[in-house]
């Protein structure tokens, strides 16, 4: 399974704090840095974090920006690079926020970034929470939730991800100061949004007596998130299988638990559709999927939803689709990928790559999606 990772680097990151100017932000600073004797490390340090995936790296395809923003470094230490942006000379803030649009476009399974406040500020503004995101800590100001302990803490946890290791996405503000305000001695920190940022999974047990009463509490958490995110005026397809059940449930509607029905504005519109029913009904409208996998087996399409039809399926579009499980369906596949078997191949590889599972209120895993193809491949 290949890991499409976004790799940009600030390589001005960080250049103040060594000469006491507090930061790098500014037009002149950069320059003032380098002028009092700094030296960049934002690459050494984005090296330190990539070090660390080598290993993996016949699964990882780096999308990145040109020389020292992200493919010198990727490519010093033989990743399969590509440069998706051109930087101007010297780099900005503008070639930050372009990049990161352009990676967010090429579908990368992560943005990896070294930089500090000011940078995360910059990916932010162009991204938002559209696609997840880690730090690695490079700047003066780390003040956001957005970075990575260490830069081989960061390269951990993408390895996780490579890996297939489950991930919760958590949400993380991120904050920076007035630097100006800084260097005058009084500190002003704001908050300018949050990012989707990958973190190790913490598990707690919820009661005492585990077992079918605790996923009971995690099916209701998942059902009641993703009724509070439906939107109105917009058709969801709910897919087979008791975790959509659980949705159905939440919004007091009859489920059909082996069939697939529609919902709009928590009403049905169809149930028990054939995969025919579902195109006609949902032509020209907006329309969203919801769906499960099946336990043990980890198919989310072509096994007990054939309703669900290539057809439909391109239709509604990959970020329209979303999957629930618990982390305890998700963790019995023992890093297996989810499958899908939708009987168009193309399809089935579009669909491939890593996407977000709902797997609580509000707590969501990055998890590989492949199909039968690739995978008989891969076995040989």
């Amino acid at each position: 399974m290949q890991f499409k990772l976004g790799l940009i680097v600030n390589p001005v990151a960080g250049l103040g704090g060594s000469v006491a100017l507090k930061g790098s932000d500014g037009e002149d600073t950069a320059a003032k840095a380098i002028a009092l004797g700094a030296e960049p490390k934002s690459n050494s340090r984005t090296k330190a974090a990539l070090e660390v995936l080598v290993p993996h790296q016949s699964n990882i395809t780096i999308y990145t920006v040109n020389d020292e923003m992200g493919e010198q470094t990727a490519k010093s230490l033989g990743f399969n690079t590509q440069v998706v942006y051109q930087s101007s000379s010297p780099t900005t803030s503008d070639d930050t926020e372009a990049a990161a649009r352009l990676l967010q476009q090429q579908g990368v399974d992560l943005i990896l970034f070294a930089g500090g406040d000011g940078t995360a500020r910059n990916i932010c503004h162009a991204v938002e929470d559209s696609v997840p995101v880690l730090g690695i800590p490079a700047g003066c100001k780390i003040h956001s939730g957005v970075y990575a302990i260490t830069p081989k803490a960061a390269g951990r946890v993408v390895e996780m991800l490579v890996k297939g290791e489950l991930v919760t996405l958590s949400d993380a503000d991120v904050m920076d100061i007035d630097e100006v305000a800084f260097r005058q001695g009084t500190v002003k920190a704001k908050r300018y949004g949050e990012m989707q940022v990958p973190s190790e999974v913490r598990y707690v047990q919820a009661v005492k007596n585990g077992g079918k009463e605790t996923d009971e509490l995690v099916l209701a958490d998942i059902a009641a998130y993703v009724v509070s995110e439906m939107d109105a005026d917009t058709l969801y397809v709910m897919g087979s299988g008791s975790t959509v059940g659980a949705v159905m449930e939440e919004m007091g509607l009859e489920n059909t638990l082996l069939g697939v029905d529609l919902v709009e504005d928590q009403a049905l519109v169809g149930q028990d559709l054939t995969a025919q029913q579902l195109l006609e009904l949902t032509t020209g409208r907006e329309t969203k999927l919801v769906i499960t996998l099946i336990g043990g087996q980890g198919h989310i399409f072509g096994r007990g939803n054939q309703q669900l039809s290539p057809a439909l399926i391109k239709a509604i579009g990959r970020d329209n689709i979303i999957v629930v499980a618990t982390k305890t369906k998700l963790q019995a596949l023992n890093g297996r990928p989810l499958i899908c078997d939708t009987g168009d191949s193309e399809l089935d590889d579009e669909l491939s790559g890593y996407i977000r599972v709902t797997s609580g209120f509000n707590d969501h895993i990055m998890y590989a999606v492949g199909h039968q193809d690739r995978l008989h491949l891969e076995e040989k």
